[in-house]
């Protein structure tokens, strides 16, 4: 059972997710929280397996409560909801420590995939649509320091450039001449080295050290 905790200041949008998510036999809402804080402090005593984390709320917004959360060392994942596909919030939201982000609008099977994507330890977004996001926001990101990278071999430099250009582990393999499973050996080994959640916190370090720059091939 998934274990689903619901922040967002609006009682009619944490009333719509929480009924299509509880019509799954798989997945229970445990809670909800109207601000950040309540988030934070819901997260601490319920323990939920994945956050639905609104942006914009009152008391404390969606951001700093991902940030606490995430500190806290909870292993709970958070997946942000916003209005906009691509802006300043959504991409501070993945520095803080979230695994992916859905619009508010999304389909309801789109919203228990996203859930269940989470749940398992997956990123929600594909590196393409996290590049598509960072290009948008270079000019917000930090100078580079390739620097951060000096923990990595030859070989996983390589990788998470690769993970950055949108190749899945199969892609990834083929350029590279080896076998997924070792691709995904090598990912694992890059995540655990920076002290990433995952995939998409890895496409977002590449391109703040300048590994890889918007647009490139």
């Amino acid at each position: 059972m998934i274990r689903v905790l619901v922040a967002d200041d609006q009682t009619l949008v944490r009333g719509g997710f929480r009924m299509i998510l509880e019509a799954r036999d798989d997945i229970d809402v445990v809670g909800e929280a109207s601000d950040g804080a309540e988030a934070v402090a819901l997260v601490e005593r319920l323990a939920p397996d994945v956050v639905l984390m609104d942006v914009r709320m009152p008391v404390m917004d969606g951001l700093e409560a991902t940030r606490r959360i995430v500190a806290s060392g909870s292993p709970a994942r958070v997946l942000v909801l916003t209005t906009y596909d691509v802006d300043d919030s959504v991409y501070a939201a993945l520095r803080a420590g979230a695994s992916g982000f859905l619009l508010k609008d999304v389909r309801p099977v789109e919203l228990v995939d996203a859930v269940r994507v989470i749940a398992r330890g997956d990123a929600l977004l594909a590196p393409s649509v996290t590049r598509r996001l960072l290009d948008r926001l270079v000019d917000a990101m930090p100078a580079p320091s390739p620097r951060a990278l000096d923990v990595l071999t030859e070989r996983e430099v390589e990788v998470l450039r690769l993970v950055s250009l949108a190749l899945s582990n199969a892609e990834i393999a083929a350029r590279l001449v080896l076998t997924e499973a070792t691709v995904k050996t090598h990912v694992s080994s890059v995540l655990r080295k920076l002290g990433l959640r995952d995939r998409v916190q890895a496409v977002v370090l590449a391109y703040e050290v300048g590994l890889v720059r918007p647009r490139s091939v």
